[in-house]
């Protein structure tokens, strides 16, 4: 009695061990590695549910909020230029070449609007083929947003309150856009997910800039007023920054 008491003993030890790896395997019961990995394509990992507090949609709710700024700017863009509004001196440069402009307004509007849905969690896990669909989508309206935003920045007149510090930025953030889109897909190809995910979400938050700058430069035009040149390019910065940051916090976040 004594042998199979201390028996009974050690078996709720083994189970209490074995607990781990049975969560694993709650979506893919026959491999619990590739649960794990394909999670990790996605940035979800079987510990968010069960941890997790609030709701999955806040997420992608609060950026496709963000993106309502810069789209519904570019959305009045084109229609000032398919309705022949009046030329003026802050207009006349989309006048005289209006194809980069339309299209940099169509590409980060989509990618915008889009790649809000990519950071919903459970949308991924139940639809995985639209994740990946709509990746192929966003890489190719990323690259068209900030390619035509760089040719912009160096071949279009710059608008007044734009000095050379303004100019610099978009050109900095902008490649890095472009470069960490690039990095992204060159990582899924390589089947690494967890970079993928990492280089992916710079991107995005690189392109959500537009949308956090509106709020950098408010309080500044209310407190103040109309920011110079020097003070108008550190509240750009601080946009792309501020964005930046809370990406690697995401990124980094257990």
């Amino acid at each position: 009695m004594t042998d199979n008491s201390a028996t009974d003993r050690t078996k709720p030890q083994r189970a209490s061990r074995e607990g781990p790896a049975d969560e694993r395997t709650l979506d893919h019961p026959a491999d619990g590695r590739t649960s794990g990995r394909l999670a990790g394509a996605v940035g979800w990992s079987p510990g968010e549910r069960t941890s997790a507090r609030v709701p999955g949609w806040v997420g992608p709710a609060g950026l496709i909020l963000l993106s309502v700024i810069p789209v519904v700017a570019g959305a009045l863009r084109l229609g000032e230029l398919a309705g022949g509004a009046v030329v003026t001196p802050g207009n006349a440069r989309f006048f005289a070449t209006p194809l980069p402009v339309v299209l940099h307004i169509i590409g980060a509007s989509l990618y915008g609007i889009l790649g809000a849905f990519q950071f919903a969690k459970k949308f991924r896990r139940r639809r995985p083929g639209w994740h990946r669909m709509a990746g192929r989508i966003l890489v190719i309206c990323g690259l068209v947003a900030a390619v035509t935003g760089l040719w912009m920045t160096v071949f279009y007149p710059r608008p007044a309150g734009d000095g050379d510090l303004v100019a610099a930025f978009r050109l900095v953030f902008g490649t890095a856009m472009a470069v960490s889109l690039v990095l992204g897909f060159a990582a899924i190809r390589r089947r690494d997910f967890h970079r993928h995910r990492a280089w992916m979400i710079r991107s995005y938050a690189i392109a959500m800039g537009a949308g956090t700058q509106a709020f950098t430069h408010l309080p500044w035009m209310i407190l103040v007023g109309t920011p110079g040149e020097t003070a108008r390019a550190m509240l750009m910065a601080a946009g792309w920054l501020i964005n930046l940051a809370v990406a690697e916090w995401i990124i980094r976040r257990p």
